[in-house]
């Protein structure tokens, strides 16, 4: 069953068992409204009759009246219990058994019985200082209870009115909240056959409009996923591939003696070279399948920031001394940071061996607070980075100039992203490239 029907048919039911419970409330009310109405106009009637009923001037057409009105009455008297007097209409031993059955002093009388029909009932004392004697007026309540379903049926018929006006809205606005719901279903179809390209914004409100941006936030960040990894197969297999020819290449040449003597010595070490670099490639690939998966290899722990970048530095030194490239630190605040030690040197180690291998004179790195946030900020003077590869510098076998296998910018993202930090670069004020992590 569709959604929309599912809401519309919740709703009606919902709105049916409100409606007849309002409605035999309504009900039962309406009648004990009509009632005490009545019985407020015997007490009005019984006041007007009390003037003349007893004098001498009666009007002629005082029993036509009664009967117009559907009226009967009956005078008792309490001192002598007998009846006084009564319409011509009422049965003297109808009379006498109400008087016994009922209680004539109370002044809310409840309805009376006849054995067939219930009657309402009010009660007047006459002359109390004089005599004892009551005047009881009783009304059928079969016309009370024909206004009450006249009045009971044009409500119904209101009611009626407003439930189908209602369930017609009800239909509208669940296809107008049900209508999104089923454009995201499509989108999602689409995203699943790969379709991205033919993927639209879903016009919404609300929370279908927060779940229509994460969708497309979803498709989007699916698409450059899948161009990644489609880039890094075809680097990955342009990387492994290079190595591979040429250690072919000098194994069949030795193999079929096209060299010999220090021509193979010196392919043999061309060979040994480029398994050391399959080697280390193929590591760096292990290791950033590692982080990226859910594999525990990474134990954190409570690190001093100045205790990692000492580390660093301390490591760092004597390439930077070998080619001559003075590296400088400033620590100005002091945190700890809660991280894997191995790891997180290993990816400040990738970026500052990066810095030395472009940098002309000088490699900096400083350790700052701004805005709450720890940043260490790697700064060379090197020639930069080219602007249009600034976006996918920290993709995996993007190099740059001069660059070795292309991973280890892509590992030092994937320890930082591990750690709960993030990593950038920039233009450096020294003319080079600014590698800033940030907690």
């Amino acid at each position: 069953m569709r959604l929309q029907t599912q809401l519309t048919l919740a709703f009606t039911t919902l709105l049916v068992i409100t409606m007849t419970i309002v409605s035999i409330t309504i009900h039962s009310l309406l009648l004990n409204v009509l009632i005490q109405n009545e019985k407020d106009q015997l007490q009005d009637k019984g006041e007007m009759l009390s003037q003349f009923l007893f004098s001498e001037v009666m009007p002629s057409n005082f029993s036509h009246w009664l009967s117009d009105e559907e009226l009967y009455l009956f005078v008792y008297n309490r001192a002598l219990d007998r009846v006084m007097l009564y319409s011509s209409s009422l049965d003297l031993d109808l009379i006498h058994e109400w008087v016994d059955s009922y209680d004539l002093t109370q002044e809310e009388q409840p309805l009376w019985f006849d054995g067939e029909n219930q009657y309402v009932v009010s009660t007047l004392s006459i002359y109390p200082g004089l005599l004892d004697q009551e005047m009881v007026l009783i009304t059928p309540l079969g016309h009370i209870q024909e206004v009450q379903q006249i009045f009971f049926n044009r409500l119904m018929i209101v009611f009626l009115i407003g439930m189908l006006v209602i369930i017609v809205l009800t239909h509208y606005l669940t296809h107008r909240l049900v209508t999104p719901l089923t454009q995201l279903k499509f989108q999602l179809k689409r995203i699943e056959k790969r379709q991205f390209d033919q993927i639209k914004r879903v016009k919404a409100t609300g929370e279908i409009k927060e779940v229509e941006k994460s969708v497309i936030d979803m498709a989007t960040e699916l698409q450059r996923y899948m161009k990644t990894q489609q880039q890094f197969f075809q680097n990955a297999s342009h990387e492994l591939k290079t190595p591979l020819m040429t250690i072919q290449g000098y194994a069949e040449g030795i193999k079929d003696g096209v060299f010999r003597g220090d021509e193979s010595e010196r392919g043999l070490e061309v060979i040994i070279a480029e398994i050391g670099r399959l080697k280390k490639i193929i590591n760096e690939m292990i290791l950033l399948a590692k982080l990226d998966s859910n594999e525990i290899i990474y134990h954190e722990g409570k690190l001093y920031l100045s205790e990692l970048v000492q580390s660093t530095v301390d490591r760092a030194l004597p390439i930077a001394r070998e080619q001559s490239i003075a590296l400088t630190y400033q620590i100005s605040t002091e945190a700890i940071i809660q991280v894997d030690q191995e790891k997180m040197l290993q990816a400040m180690l990738n970026i500052v061996m990066n810095a030395i291998r472009h940098a002309k004179e000088q490699v900096n790195i400083q350790v700052v607070n701004n805005d709450d946030r720890l940043e260490i900020i790697f700064d060379d003077d090197g020639p930069g980075v080219d602007h249009a590869l600034m976006p996918h510098l920290f993709d995996r076998f993007i190099k740059g100039k001069d660059g070795e296998t292309g991973l280890g910018l892509a590992i030092s993202r994937a320890i930082v992203e591990r750690s709960n930090g993030t990593i950038r670069v920039e233009d450096s004020p020294l003319g080079g490239a600014r590698f800033i992590i940030t907690f």
